[in-house]
């Protein structure tokens, strides 16, 4: 029933996009699922500001094999000083020599952030609650779910269209499931992104067991069913799926990230445009 919903509301048309780890690891947040935080020692990569024609180069091949969006990604728990700057020179640069749409993941910034990565071309921003409000608490408190609300209400502000989701599979409950799918309703949000965690090691989290597929075609389904119209994106940790997400897209999900995430590998374009162009897809390469 989930697929008819998608079919009713959103036709055949899919949302593919991709993402570049553009500032990694070294970060004050203590957000138990993530290896780029600074409270675990997970060995991974530690970089500023990539420059911004490796930017570019990426982005460049990426819409070049067929993507719609591509996203800057940094972490932190916000922009600070000349990385503002940085990050608004690449966004510029991107727009200025490809006809792809760029995206990005800054954290928390303010309503001025917003605006002025808007100047720059930025048209949509992500920032994902994570989880509900009750069960943020167990895997974050270094900063408030409040403060990610807000964050989402400075980008809409600032005239930004905002992609926002969870990270399922970390303890939550059912319950905790839905609250965060009309959460997302209620903020107004049309893509969606839906992770499965993929337990990184000397982070709290590493010991959990990863969801079966049979969990996570039902949660995309419930995303359907409250989220009618959005874009229901597969994202991180889809990888560990036996069929990479393919029962997923026939239980009303219609979006991915394709290639690698941010820490992780991911499945190629090519590997995913050939799969869901056989489930009957029509992969968007223009927005309407």
């Amino acid at each position: 029933m989930a697929n008819g919903i998608r079919k009713y509301f959103c036709s055949n048309i899919f949302d593919m996009c991709s993402i570049i780890n553009a500032k990694s690891g070294k970060c004050s947040e203590n957000c138990k699922f993530c290896a780029q935080s600074s409270h675990y020692d997970t060995k991974c990569d530690e970089y500023d500001i990539l420059d911004k024609e490796k930017i570019l180069e990426q982005g460049k091949s990426d819409f070049n094999k067929g993507v719609l969006r591509y996203s800057i990604v940094t972490s932190g728990r916000a922009l600070y000083g000349k990385e503002i700057d940085e990050v608004y020179d690449a966004i510029e640069t991107i727009n200025k020599e490809t006809e792809g749409y760029v995206c990005a993941s800054l954290g928390l910034l303010d309503e001025e952030g917003f605006s002025k990565m808007k100047n720059a071309g930025l048209k949509r921003v992500h920032n994902n609650l994570e989880a509900s409000r009750n069960f943020f608490p167990k895997v974050c408190t270094t900063h408030t779910y409040d403060d990610k609300i807000n964050a989402i209400k400075s980008a809409q502000k600032a005239g930004m269209v905002v992609c926002s989701g969870g990270i399922m599979g970390m303890g939550e409950t059912w319950e905790d499931r839905i609250d965060m799918a009309i959460e997302l309703r209620e903020l107004g949000i049309m893509s969606i992104p839906v992770n499965m965690l993929n337990p990184i090691a000397s982070t709290p989290f590493e010991n959990i067991k990863p969801l079966t597929e049979d969990d996570m075609k039902r949660i995309v389904a419930i995303y359907r069913f409250i989220n009618p119209r959005a874009f229901i994106r597969l994202a991180g940790g889809r990888g560990l799926m036996k069929d990479k997400g393919r029962s997923c897209f026939l239980s009303g999900a219609n979006a991915a990230i394709t290639g690698d995430m941010l820490t992780t590998a991911g499945i190629s374009i090519e590997t995913d445009k050939k799969m869901v162009e056989e489930l009957g897809y029509k992969i968007q390469l223009k927005e309407d």
